[in-house]
């Protein structure tokens, strides 16, 4: 029997459009799955407590699909580099074979086991699972990375196909021997008594078989109408892929061949799936901007934003972390967030423009927040993100778009059904008020069983001079 092949699992937790396990499965090793908790790699970002529930559940799913195909996955912890050699020594493997992550900790890390294993001999090669477009290969003309996504997307998809998704192997040949490995249930990584996750399975089932299911669910349903119901957090009208994307349970090869073929079914769906794919696109052009700027997560993109004057104010950042900063849609997306580990996308943006606008809180805590408390948390998405709200990074909103969380939950939430779902103390107020109960007549109020300042709070800031406030502090910046 030929020396065993290592397949290093990471944030590629599925069987199909998985080129590493592809290519252990054709070389006729025997193969070895792991997955190795290394926390210490990840420096300042590692997993936030959401991630880890996640993780937990989608290594328990991918253990099982691996079982059946005949490989079962090993659980290791400890320094990755270190636990490859004892695993590779235990074993006598022969290959190492893993899927390429962008963070710049890990393309650190990559780099020197990739050099140390080739250096003893061992057949290291790495693929990409993750991105349609590796973040070297979509340039400008003059050869510069691009800071604008509008002409990065149409070059990018100009630069040719996309590969076609590499079906799952039908078997996988096991080592002699059985390889030791710890038990998932004592790496602690679901949360204790209070459990803060509890509602979590509600909404999701990760692992390869949720992914399929829920892109299944989109192409069915909410996909015709996505260019308009994207906006509506009051509407199922997203794809909910975004942590089944992050952990690797479905890659955006899979994503972009499935839409393309519903799109080609009926001429209806063209535009909708084009707007869709652009929202894949942000994906890859924020991991562009990560490889181009490895400081991102913690430096503005825009030097000039380090002399911007952001207020230290730690009782009204625990405010909106709780979701009681007493604004009704910014309130019903962090206890959304709380609840279920994730926050519809066009109340990210209000909740975050509230943060770095009005309350003039740095981006990088509310970052630091997102991180820690959405299942969907991935490094580069979440950092670009936060920039473009806060106006200091690429192709970022301008400096004088303050988000009018009134407006905007009046304009995506008409009827307040949104608000109610999560803000519960305001159910009954009708909607022409829910947004602003601190405008609604006292007899409204009254009727509804609201009182201001004790069952639900006054805002934290008066909005008009929080926004005056914020576009005085940018007028500053830019002069």
């Amino acid at each position: 029997m030929s020396a065993p092949a290592i397949v290093w699992l990471r944030q590629d937790l599925r069987l199909q459009d998985n080129p590493a396990l592809a290519e252990a499965a054709a070389s006729g090793r025997p193969v070895i799955p792991v997955y190795i908790l290394d926390d210490a790699a990840a420096g300042a970002w590692a997993m936030g407590g959401a991630s880890r529930w996640w993780l937990h559940h989608s290594l328990s799913a991918l253990s099982a699909a691996l079982a059946d195909l005949g490989a079962p996955l090993v659980l290791r912890r400890g320094d990755a580099g270190e636990t490859l050699d004892r695993l590779i020594a235990e074993t006598g493997a022969g290959a190492v074979y893993w899927n390429r992550r962008y963070e710049p900790l890990a393309v650190a890390q990559d780099t020197a086991i990739k050099a140390q294993l080739a250096g003893r001999g061992l057949d290291a090669r790495s693929f990409n699972a993750a991105l349609l477009f590796e973040p070297w290969t979509v340039r400008t003309q003059a050869g510069e990375p691009f800071k604008v996504f509008t002409p990065f997307w149409r070059a990018a998809q100009a630069s040719g196909p996309i590969a076609a998704p590499l079906p799952a192997p039908r078997a996988l040949a096991a080592p002699a021997a059985p390889v030791a490995g710890e038990a998932l249930e004592d790496w602690g990584l679901l949360p204790g008594r209070p459990d803060w996750a509890r509602s979590f399975g509600e909404m999701w089932q990760p692992g390869e078989a949720g992914a399929l299911r829920k892109l299944t669910a989109f192409l069915d349903g909410a996909i015709i109408a996505y260019a308009s119901d994207r906006d509506r957090p009051d509407t199922d009208g997203t794809s909910m892929l975004s942590p089944h994307l992050h952990f690797g349970e479905i890659g955006p090869r899979q994503v972009w061949q499935a839409v393309r073929f519903a799109a080609g079914r009926t001429g209806a769906l063209e535009a909708p799936a084009a707007k869709f794919l652009a929202e894949i696109g942000w994906r890859e052009f924020s991991y562009h901007l990560l490889h181009q700027a490895p400081h991102l997560p913690e430096t503005a993109f825009r030097p000039e934003f380090a002399h911007f004057p952001w207020a230290d104010d730690r009782t009204a950042l625990s405010r909106w972390q709780a979701g009681q900063t007493g604004v009704p849609i910014v309130d019903a997306g962090m206890r959304q967030l709380w609840t279920y580990g994730w926050m519809h996308n066009r109340v990210r943006m209000v909740a975050a423009s509230f943060l770095v606008k009005h309350l003039l809180i740095p981006w990088q805590d509310g970052e630091a927040w997102f991180w820690d408390t959405l299942v969907d948390a991935d490094l580069a998405s979440n950092a670009a993100s936060w920039q473009w709200v806060a106006g200091c990074g690429a192709d970022a909103a301008p400096y004088f778009r303050v988000f009018n969380p009134v407006l905007q939950g009046e304009k995506f939430d008409p009827n307040g059904d949104y608000v109610r779902a999560h803000v519960p103390e305001l159910a009954g107020l009708p909607a022409p008020w829910i947004h602003k109960p601190w405008e609604t007549p006292e007899a409204v109020l009254a009727g509804a069983g609201v009182a201001l300042g004790r069952t639900y709070p006054h805002p934290i800031i008066n909005l008009q001079a929080g926004r005056a406030r914020a576009l005085a502090a940018f007028s500053a910046l830019r002069a």
